[in-house]
């Protein structure tokens, strides 16, 4: 655990820095010191609202010297233009996901990173849950045998029907795929390790949205970003399986059974929503018969968003490797892409980011305990 708290500047606050704020005092390996947004106002009432001791412009957070990590809460589409900035101002960057909106935006950001020493993470950290962590252990202890096949769905009616500003969400940059296909990608990467080959088919299954939410309700806009994806995934360990990111099934419901679900020789596991940190787990032994039961958690519960933070900051004090590391995210925008590619290319994508999946939490109770 480090000995002083990193000392940690918070760039964009909108609807998600709540959750970042709230559960950073959780931890004492990192300390919030400074909050920014391109309205001023926005920081001002963030500030005053979490405690936070200085509400600055984007330009005076960056100056600071006394900031060591910009935390990057911007929209999808500034992340690497902010993450860049942070780099150049000689700061540590966790980001929101994406890491980028694309796979040159991506590369950039690792490659000034390293060649200035300093550390990049992203979202997602959900992995690090007791749901997550647990699931990947059955899977490392055998309890399926080996990776056969997967599913990894998710399938809603889209933003316009809850969020108050939906449309960035059928743009570039965002759309199922770039929105929430992170959680489950970055979920599938830590179960079964390294991408080979992934195959993509993406369409713009309702060209024309109508806003049902407020304060915006009954305006119409054009969606310009595949808003249904799907995809083949080969991993290195043999395990096939397909994935669907879809912002167009109207009614559609989940069937009950677990977002993502791991089917191997010997049994089939169940796996938490990736968009959470302590969900449920459920084992089917096919030696034992065929009903699933609830494995009780191995790991600490109770985390959110900051936990990837925190443990980077621990691992900056540790002169280790960070598990929600830009190596990963880079990974799962190169997938995210990837899937794009195949489908416009009609061919597989291989992708070249080898090495990425984190390492494995230690089983145990203690919150907190991170190394």
């Amino acid at each position: 655990m480090t000995s002083q708290p990193l000392r940690v500047g918070v760039i964009g606050c909108g609807g998600i820095c709540g959750a970042y704020f709230s559960m950073a005092k959780n931890f004492p390996q990192i300390q919030i010191g400074a909050c920014a947004d391109l309205i001023l106002e926005k920081a001002q009432a963030a500030a005053t609202t979490y405690g936070i001791q200085w509400a600055l412009t984007v330009e005076e957070l960056l100056r600071d010297p006394a900031i060591d990590v910009v935390l990057n809460l911007t929209v999808p589409k500034a992340h690497a233009e902010i993450s860049l900035a942070a780099l150049n101002a000689g700061k540590h960057v966790y980001s929101e996901k994406p890491l980028g909106i694309s796979r040159e935006q991506g590369e950039k950001i690792i490659s000034l990173a390293r060649s200035k020493s300093l550390r990049v993470g992203c979202a997602p950290d959900t992995f690090f849950g007791a749901g997550h962590q647990t699931a990947r252990k059955l899977i490392d202890d055998g309890a399926i045998g080996k990776p056969v096949a997967f599913t990894a769905f998710m399938m809603g009616r889209g933003h316009e029907h809850w969020h108050a500003s939906p449309e960035f969400f059928y743009q570039p940059g965002a759309g199922p795929m770039f929105d929430m296909g992170p959680y489950y990608l970055t979920a599938l990467i830590n179960l079964l390790g390294d991408v080979k080959r992934i195959s993509g088919m993406t369409s713009i299954a309702i060209p024309q949205r109508t806003i049902s939410s407020e304060p915006l309700r009954g305006k119409t806009f054009s969606v310009t970003t595949a808003d249904h994806v799907t995809g083949l995934m080969e991993f290195e360990n043999g395990c096939v399986g397909s994935i669907i990111q879809s912002f167009a099934m109207r009614g559609a419901k989940n069937d009950g059974k677990s977002p993502i679900t791991i089917f191997g020789d010997r049994g089939t596991l169940r796996v938490p929503d990736p968009n959470g940190f302590d969900g449920p787990v459920f084992l089917c032994d096919f030696s034992l018969g065929d009903e699933f039961v609830e494995v009780p958690p191995a790991f600490a519960k109770g985390y959110g968003r900051a936990v990837g933070l925190a443990e980077m900051a621990e691992a900056i004090s540790g002169n280790r490797k960070h598990r929600a590391n830009g190596d990963l995210a880079f990974a799962v925008l190169e997938l995210m892409q990837g899937f794009e590619d195949s489908s416009r290319e009609e061919k597989y994508y291989r992708p070249i980011a080898k090495g990425v999946r984190p390492a494995a939490l230690k089983p145990g109770d203690a919150f907190g305990d991170l190394s």
